[in-house]
């Protein structure tokens, strides 16, 4: 039976949710389960991978891959998949894996899906449900011809189960030439946010035009800090400068499907919709009953935003710190 190959990642040596993910899934199929760890932070962390589904696990923990470089890592996923011999290769559609992917897909001649939000395996047979059109309609694909098959999943898409501690994996280096790199990267400039990526947030609270000023959304922040949700916006907010573009949720910005998603002030353009109609429960607040989010939304409050929040606020507090 042919392996699976997952491509994980990892944030300060944690094994980030979405990577668990796939692990899970993979081990679901009853397959065998290759893991590829890249990186001083993979290899601090390589020893969770056991416990999600893997039973091999590829290392290079060279330090050249705590910066992403296209050439470097589609060499090494490259050489992954060939010294595995993995037919099928599943990812995070995160920015780096739509970059790195297809790079790798035309170098091993693969078949690749981007942006899945379900997979089914049976034997050798993939299918991949995705989103078209900013979400207006879903395709089924499936590969055809295609001896290795890559598929990007979107986070927060699979079920997640407790670690299983009692199993490990059997750790292999991952050694090969490392390519002569046409391309360096000289410095990385991180964002001073410490809090989880929007894409991997189980909660978001996201705030729009309806704030009114950059200021205001000191309000979602406290919120968010009861709730220990992550921040979001919507695009217009983040045109106007009032918060950074990692923030930024919808078509141009980030996909994301928490929990929860609480919308403050965002009237629900449809490319907004886009990026977070995936959310288990959407709670939208606005003062226009009329607002396109309200189509959308599980539960709506039509009202003050600068009234509804503090009080949602307060009683978020009592409900989850009595």
């Amino acid at each position: 039976m042919s392996k699976i190959l997952v491509l994980t990642e990892f944030n300060n040596s944690n094994l980030k949710r979405s990577s668990q993910e796939l692990l899970q899934f993979a081990a679901k199929t009853g397959r065998p389960v290759v893991a590829l760890a890249l990186g001083t932070q993979a290899a601090a962390g390589a020893a969770q991978l056991g416990g999600h589904g893997a039973q091999e696990v590829m290392l290079d923990k060279d330090s050249a891959f705590d910066v992403y470089n296209p050439e470097l890592f589609s060499a090494a996923v490259s050489e992954a998949i060939q010294k595995s011999g993995a037919t099928l290769v599943l990812a995070s559609a995160t920015s780096s894996a739509k970059d790195l992917l297809p790079r790798t897909a035309a170098k091993v001649g693969a078949g690749l899906v981007s942006d899945g939000t379900e997979i089914t395996v049976s034997g050798e047979d993939v299918k991949v449900k995705k989103p078209l059109y900013a979400g207006k309609c879903f395709a089924t694909a499936v590969f055809e011809n295609a001896s290795v098959k890559i598929v990007l999943m979107r986070a927060n898409q699979l079920p997640v189960a407790a670690a299983d501690t009692s199993k490990t994996a059997t750790v292999t280096e991952l050694s090969f030439a490392k390519p002569s790199l046409k391309t360096l990267i000289k410095s990385v400039v991180k964002g001073a946010s410490e809090k989880l990526d929007l894409t991997e947030a189980n909660i978001i609270v996201s705030g729009g035009r309806g704030l009114k000023e950059a200021g205001n959304f000191k309000m979602l922040e406290d919120l968010a800090s009861v709730l220990g949700a992550t921040v979001g916006a919507s695009r217009a907010v983040v045109d106007a400068g009032w918060v950074g573009h990692s923030m930024q949720v919808g078509q141009t910005g980030k996909t994301v499907a928490p929990t929860l998603y609480i919308a403050v002030g965002i009237s629900g353009a449809i490319q907004h919709l886009a990026g977070m109609s995936g959310s288990k429960v959407i709670v939208a607040i606005n003062n226009d009953p009329n607002a396109p989010i309200f189509q959308k939304a599980t539960y709506g409050i039509v009202g003050d935003a600068f009234e509804i929040v503090p009080k949602l606020t307060e009683e978020f507090k009592k409900a989850l710190h009595h």
